[in-house]
């Protein structure tokens, strides 16, 4: 009967999750999986090349299968089998199991850009009812392709979009060349937060309303209106 301790002197093979979640989608089949598995147990006790036949025992298929696996896993370029020489001029051959991080690494990438051009594209359907809404008539196809670029290459946060957005209608000035400068103005201000524009603005309107507590209290003088924030001027 195996005893607890017998268990755990066997020692364990480490192997990423990521290996176990993506192998499916990476083309390996569950006997390939299994064969790589192996590689690497062998590898974690510093046996760089296994005996094959002796694998193929373990595993129970028969030599060639174990060979066609090792070759599929090859093809896919899950590994490679690679000859070191030393200075003596004796050659060492290896498998080299790194071929499966990179694998994994383009498959996440893939995954994350496909997720971000679907955000992308909820976000743009999004900010063009809001835009829609507030300029009280649909947008036009270059306003549609203007609103997509400031996400896609500018890379606005749609709450800035919608701030800039705001800003403008506070100003009666319904055009995305007026918002386009506000986000430059911002962008030029390095504001890159919620919390940073509004901070701005704050500041901005106490800078206004101290003009004002000063033009107040001059004799004689009538009391200025005071202007909206002109955002196309290119020094704003």
């Amino acid at each position: 009967m195996l005893d607890l301790t017998t268990y755990l002197k066997a020692g364990e093979t480490s192997v990423s999750n990521l290996v176990l979640t993506h192998y499916r989608s990476l083309g390996m089949s569950d006997q390939e999986l299994i064969l790589y598995l192996k590689l690497v147990q062998y590898q974690q006790q510093g046996v760089l090349f296994p005996d094959l036949m002796v694998i193929s025992q373990q595993m129970g298929y028969q030599p060639e299968d174990i060979f066609q696996m090792l070759q599929g896993l090859i093809d896919k370029e899950i590994i490679k089998l690679i000859t070191t020489k030393n200075d003596q001029g004796q050659t060492t051959d290896a498998y080299d199991l790194t071929g499966l991080f990179s694998k994994i690494d383009k498959l996440q990438q893939a995954t994350h850009k496909k997720e971000t051009q679907l955000s992308v594209e909820f976000q743009s359907r999004e900010l063009y009812q809001v835009f829609e809404q507030e300029f009280g008539r649909p947008l036009s196809p270059i306003e549609l392709e203007t609103i997509g670029l400031w996400l896609k290459e500018d890379q606005y946060e749609p709450e800035i979009i919608r701030l800039a957005l705001r800003e403008a209608v506070l100003n009666q000035a319904y055009s995305l060349k007026y918002i386009d400068r506000i986000l430059l103005s911002w962008e030029r201000k390095n504001l890159k937060s919620k919390e940073q524009i509004i901070a701005d603005q704050q500041k901005r309107k106490k800078s206004l309303a101290d003009d004002e507590r000063q033009q107040t209290n001059q004799p004689g003088q009538d009391l200025p209106k005071v202007p909206l924030y002109n955002w196309l001027d290119p020094k704003a």
